[in-house]
């Protein structure tokens, strides 16, 4: 997906991915990480998730990284948060408290920049890219991020024929491909269609939902 695309959907307010919760997933698997109070965890592709303040809230230094302006600033004006700004590179980074989010490219992430993260959580960012760009997406996660690290993947699966993403259909199959490399392990899997009514509105009659463990 070009830059221009995610821009448009949010100066839009087409944000249909956004959740007005905390992922159910994130709350019930997190904790088994392991990840100690302190840690930093990598959000890619984070928008204003309600998930950021989840993990905050546990004493967890996040790094979110969000291509569109708009949603970086919508998180902070939402919560009636004034963030320190600073440019690096090709970023521009917000700060508040724990929350630090890097509006950019994550493609031009670099090694230094992520050397503090010891997890990272990943429940918008494969799902929104097209087949031609995940494994570029999971080439850059495994050439930048250290070489001990937790995380969690959230992913979709339905008969990619019937809708056009984003999100995009992401099987199993290719979760394991993509992740041939590293350590995974589906620690849930259900058919979520009847709790998604614009998914059924589109056709759908499939909509299986999976959260990952991921390491190395």
């Amino acid at each position: 997906m070009h830059a221009d695309f995610w821009q448009a959907r949010w100066s839009r307010n087409e944000i249909g991915f956004h959740l007005d919760q905390v992922n159910p997933y994130l709350q019930r698997h997190w904790p088994g990480l392991g990840v100690a109070a302190g840690a930093q965890v990598l959000v890619p592709l984070c928008g204003k998730s309600l998930d950021i303040d989840w993990l905050a809230a546990r004493g967890l230094r996040v790094m979110g990284v969000e291509l569109a302006e708009r949603a970086v600033q919508d998180f902070f004006a939402e919560r009636g948060l004034d963030a320190q700004v600073e440019r690096r590179g090709a970023f521009s980074i917000h700060r508040h408290g724990l929350v630090e989010l890097w509006c950019g490219d994550f493609f031009a992430l670099e090694a230094a920049d992520v050397a503090g993260c010891a997890a990272f959580y990943d429940r918008a960012a494969l799902i929104a890219l097209p087949p031609e760009m995940r494994a570029a997406y999971v080439e850059q996660l495994s050439r930048i991020l250290p070489l001990r690290l937790e995380g969690l993947l959230v992913t979709l699966d339905y008969e990619q024929t019937l809708m056009s993403g984003p999100p995009f259909a992401v099987s199993d199959a290719e979760v394991r491909a993509l992740y041939a490399a590293w350590q995974l392990e589906r620690l849930e899997s259900a058919d979520v269609l009847g709790e998604n009514w614009k998914f059924l509105q589109r056709g759908l009659t499939r909509l299986e939902e999976s959260i990952y463990r991921l390491g190395r």
